[in-house]
């Protein structure tokens, strides 16, 4: 948490029906824990496979469910009052049932061994270098984990594709594990998760759906009704939708380029809306007014971020190309153009509207997590238009609520290869501040990247008075009261919004 390390960080209160099943579910731990009637093993503690498990654990007290990682590091804090990761209800829903049928470990053979199934749910990164670097998902984490379940189970499995793939990544899963020496059968299934962070543990508990894909002949369907009780638990027959294999595993990427393609064309449109004076917010009301269209995900912004919309895309650009399929991929790659292109259009608005030059200048950044109510910082678009600006040699404070210096700086590390050794002076250039207030002090400018609802009630009247006149106010998420920041003496610039002047 930018600003607040060491302290503790504030839990939001469980959704209503997670309150009650921990209450109604409480003794039913105690008469049950060595009476479990099924094992699961999730490997990889990270944003999917930790609250998944946890959600699954808290609706099925029948169920032992153990969380295995290689990190020590990652696992202690998944033991502790302190989680890895941030998500509203997560801490709750992991203390009600960790040490009952909820267990984290890196005692990988052991937890392999006595599960019945065995979910997946490793990172899946972009590949850096060799054929489709840039693009290709690289799955070497999911092969290795069918390695390692090969190696050391000592009975037949269910193992099943939590993490994102490229189409058909389960039937080299199948091999490996398939070539195993000691006879063992295993069933392989997908089973992609459609989660929203900031709203992952609703998400799970009340799911639009759970896609189930495998073989679909009788050893495959009957491992597809082992999965399907699992979540039947808690969620409505009519929202489990079975199918094959690979259509589950496409129906993930796609998802995510489908809502993805909505973000960039409503960026697109505000581009134009700055040119022509229209405002993006009045065309988002109007266009999703239609049913045909809905009002979904047609917030414009500086951009998307996050683990998925990108890396999803670009494999499905991959997979296009692999099949010869170039309109296609050229269609998607453009969804991508597009929100490279926002983002820098930001950062040269900043620079070109504060007379051309940022160097020596203090920016306050509002806001470093790729969006509202979680701590992840991957793909972030604040880190894009920070090292545009770091390139011109501004000087940047920065305050997000929930995330870290290290985990600022690691991003910019893995993402951008801003380091010390690319950016001299990088350390000393960014400041880490423990309030919006303090960030802006003596600042020139302030530029809102992430669209925290604490933002929305700042007493603008307040950061002006202690700011550089004259002060700059870069809104990248619409959450300012562009009028009373004008009024107040801000110069003021929103995205998709008709330019304003500072009021005499």
């Amino acid at each position: 948490k930018l600003g607040m390390a060491g302290s503790q960080r504030p839990s939001p209160p469980p959704p209503p029906r997670v309150a009650r099943q921990f209450r109604s579910g409480h003794s039913q731990f105690v008469t049950m824990a060595e009476e479990f009637e099924f094992k699961i093993c999730c490997m990889g503690a990270g944003y999917v496979g930790g609250p998944t498990m946890a959600v699954i654990a808290s609706q099925a007290p029948k169920i032992k469910v153990t969380v295995v990682d290689i990190s020590e590091r990652q696992i202690g804090r998944w033991n502790s009052s302190e989680l890895p990761i941030y998500e509203p209800g997560l801490q709750e829903l992991v203390e009600g049932c960790r040490g009952k049928n909820l267990f984290f470990s890196t005692s990988i053979d052991e937890a392999i061994q006595e599960a019945d199934m065995i979910f997946i749910s490793v990172n899946t990164p972009t590949k850096t270098q060799g054929i489709g670097a840039g693009r290709a998902a690289n799955i070497k984490n999911c092969e290795l984990c069918a390695r390692k379940i090969a190696e050391v189970a000592n009975c037949d499995k269910i193992v099943v594709e939590k993490s994102t793939v490229p189409v058909r990544t389960g039937h080299a899963i199948k091999r490996v594990l398939s070539a195993n020496t000691k006879g063992l059968s295993f069933e392989v299934l997908s089973n992609p998760e459609f989660l929203a962070e900031g709203t992952a543990v609703t998400d799970l508990l009340y799911p639009s759906r759970v896609l189930i894909g495998g073989d679909q002949n009788p050893t495959g369907l009957a491992a597809i009704d082992k999965l399907v009780q699992v979540y039947a638990n808690w969620v409505p027959s009519e929202k489990i939708v079975t199918t094959n294999m690979w259509s589950s595993e496409l129906s993930k990427l796609v998802a995510n380029a489908f809502l993805a393609q909505r973000v960039s064309s409503i960026n697109s449109i505000s581009a134009l809306c700055e040119e022509t004076g229209a405002d993006v917010s009045e065309i988002s009301r109007a266009v999703g007014k239609d049913p045909r269209i809905g009002s979904r995900f047609l917030q414009c912004s500086v951009g998307f971020g996050g683990s998925c919309f990108q890396k999803d895309i670009l494999n499905l650009v991959y997979i296009s190309e692999s099949f010869g399929l170039q309109e296609v991929a050229d269609y998607w790659q453009g969804v991508i153009t597009i929100n490279e292109y926002q983002k820098r259009r930001f950062a040269k608005k900043m620079v070109s509207t504060m007379f051309n030059t940022v160097t020596g200048k203090k920016i306050a950044i509002f806001g470093f997590a790729f969006k509202k109510d979680t701590g992840d910082t991957r793909e972030t678009a604040s880190a894009f238009v920070m090292r545009d600006l770091l390139d011109e040699r501004a000087r940047i404070s920065v305050y997000d609520p929930k995330v870290t210096r290290e985990d600022m700086f690691s991003e910019f590390s893995y993402t951008l290869n801003v380091t010390e050794d690319t950016v001299p002076g990088l350390d000393t250039m960014i400041t880490t501040c423990e309030s919006a207030y303090e960030a802006a002090e003596g600042a020139h400018a302030i530029a809102f990247l992430t669209e925290w609802d604490e933002f929305k009630t700042l007493d603008l009247q307040r950061l002006y008075d202690n700011m550089v006149k004259p002060a700059f106010l870069f809104d990248g998420r619409n959450v300012v009261d562009i009028e009373a920041a004008t009024a107040i003496g801000f110069e003021c610039y929103a995205i998709g919004k008709p330019t304003t002047q500072t009021i005499p």
